[in-house]
């Protein structure tokens, strides 16, 4: 206690200027005390104002008062010397390079604890004392030291900027809003921060609602990552199993051809190697009988002759050469050409099957499609080059600008062809369409069928089996000069919108999205498909005609 006593005696009589003791100390009118010289220098700076005011309460006087030495004071203070405990403020209560100093002290500054928005000035502990204790300075607005309270300072008049003006949306002094902000729109900076204020915590709600939005989106991607790869890696056990088993079964099957050619072979060379054997035997008998023909015609005596000729033993029968049947130097070649026969099927099941399974893997597609596009600018970056493919166009269909425009034509006649329709003037792009394409047909006359389809659709038959727009392979928007009209699977479907020589067809393959836009000053949509599409797409298109009267379609050059 008696330590802070001691300790109480030494602020009283320390200079709030120099936070020191007091030296020369001086009584100002306001009863406040300072050193002699600490004083003498704040009003030195204050000569300029013609108006000197006390560091602590701010009372101001006019002239400049006369400084006399407060006597009972230094003796106090040269008392308090003898204590011994006058000690200077540890280091790191003096303000460094990164902080804000106090203002009001001399020599090495100590460090800023608040700002006064009011004065403006910064203040440490010693000279903040004030603000606690005078009446006047209680209302003034304290803050976290700041290096910016000029900032807070009008330019032009000098004063603290209390206002806002809403109209040019900056802070201005009172006197500004007489004058050159005179009828705009000014409030309180306190109410323009309240509102402010308000704003903020609004749009700090709807960030953190966001974060909290995108924290769920973030750990569903997790939770889809985590469900890919499992979805993966059992597809690739599951396929490796299935592809084992077809290359155990093909094996197991080429066993079985081999173990069968071996016996057969087996069983066929035994055959030839016995009757080889019958053969070999009759050769050895009939060259013995031979020998002995041989030697009985070389007897010379006729008796003896015809005595021992009828005891020559008779032939044995002779092996039918008739039932030895030499093919052709073939044997085993038509199991080989069998077994030739099936690798071809294999391939080309295998080259059929993999366009769907390699398609259905890159439809696994996690995250939503892009948005189809709402301007034509924005279906022009899907705009691919298309041309139509003269394999499949039908006979009288002539293809020109680039195999891009098709018209009627009597004269035109092509070669035969797998891939070309026979029985409807149609024909097919020669590019297949896959993920996102956009295109234009500019048609004229009667009308047309603008579609797309598999390139397995049928090339001959009936009109439901390889029309566009009759069958499961195809979907078509008829075109003519009255209506337009959507077909698929042979439903027909109504369409209603503008007329236009243009229509836009668009394509997100992945998605199963497609659109057909009339194109004219703007883009209007005629009708839009959502499906799943199992293989890649081509163009198609369909020409009417009736009694010499067509049409004419152009893929357009974008």
């Amino acid at each position: 206690m008696a330590q802070k006593g001691v300790q109480l005696d030494r602020e009283t009589f320390s200079c709030c200027i120099c936070l020191d003791l007091l030296k020369d100390p001086v009584t100002i009118p306001c009863g406040h005390s300072y050193c002699m010289n600490c004083i003498k220098s704040f009003w030195d700076e204050e000569d300029e104002k013609k108006i000197h005011s006390c560091p602590q309460c701010r009372q101001t006087f006019t002239p400049r008062p006369v400084l006399v030495k407060n006597t009972m004071l230094a003796v106090l203070v040269e008392e308090l010397k003898k204590t011994g405990l006058q000690a200077a403020p540890a280091d790191h209560c003096y303000a460094g390079p990164e902080d804000v100093a106090c203002d009001f002290c001399t020599g090495r500054k100590l460090k800023a604890v608040k700002s006064c928005l009011t004065c403006p000035a910064s203040y440490c502990e010693k000279h903040l004392q004030p603000h606690y204790e005078a009446a006047p300075l209680k209302k003034h607005k304290l803050v976290e030291p700041s290096k910016n309270l000029q900032e807070n300072i009008c330019s032009r008049h000098d004063e603290v900027m209390k206002m806002f003006c809403r109209t040019d949306q900056q802070c201005i002094c009172y006197l500004c809003s007489v004058d050159e902000h005179k009828g705009h729109d000014t409030v309180s900076a306190a109410a323009e921060r309240t509102e402010r204020q308000r704003e903020l915590q609004l749009s700090r709600q709807n960030i953190q609602q966001r974060i909290q939005d995108r924290e769920k989106d973030v750990k569903l991607l997790q939770q889809e990552v985590e469900a890919i790869n499992g979805s993966a890696d059992k597809a690739v056990e599951h396929s490796e199993k299935i592809f084992t088993q077809l290359i155990r079964l093909i094996e197991k099957r080429s066993s079985d051809v081999k173990q069968q050619i071996r016996s057969q072979q087996e069983t066929e060379v035994s055959r030839v190697e016995e009757l080889q054997e019958k053969l070999e035997q009759e050769i050895t008998e009939l060259k013995r009988k031979d020998a002995e023909l041989k030697q009985l015609s070389h007897t010379e005596d006729h008796n003896q002759f015809l005595h021992n000729y009828p005891s020559l033993s008779p032939l044995s029968q002779s092996t039918d050469s008739s039932s030895i049947n030499i093919r052709p130097l073939r044997y085993f070649e038509d199991v080989t050409a069998a077994v030739s026969e099936l690798r071809d099927k294999l391939q080309d099941i295998l080259r059929e099957t993999w366009t769907n399974i390699s398609l259905t893997v890159t439809q696994v597609d996690v995250l939503l499609s892009e948005p189809e596009p709402k301007t034509r600018a924005g279906f022009l970056r899907y705009s691919q080059e298309i041309t139509l493919d003269p394999n499949t166009a039908r006979t009288h269909l002539l293809l020109s600008e680039g195999n891009r425009k098709v018209t009627w034509s009597k004269q035109q006649s092509y070669s035969s062809h797998p891939d070309r329709f026979t029985s409807y003037y149609q024909v097919l792009s020669t590019e297949s369409l896959t993920g996102r394409c956009y295109w234009e047909v500019e048609w004229r006359g009667r009308g047309v069928y603008i579609a797309v389809a598999y390139k397995n659709i049928s090339r001959a038959g009936s009109f439901n089996e390889c029309g566009f727009g009759r069958n499961d392979k195809s979907w078509a928007l008829d075109c003519d000069k009255s209506s337009f009209t959507f077909w698929y699977n042979n439903i027909e479907t109504p369409v209603s919108g503008p007329q236009s020589s243009r229509v836009g067809v668009y394509l997100d393959h992945r998605a199963g999205i497609l659109s057909f836009y009339s194109v004219s000053e703007t883009m209007t949509l005629l009708h839009r498909v959502q499906t799943t599409f199992t293989q890649p797409l081509h163009a198609g298109l369909r020409l009417y005609y009736l009694f010499g009267c067509g049409a004419t379609a152009e893929l357009c050059k974008l």
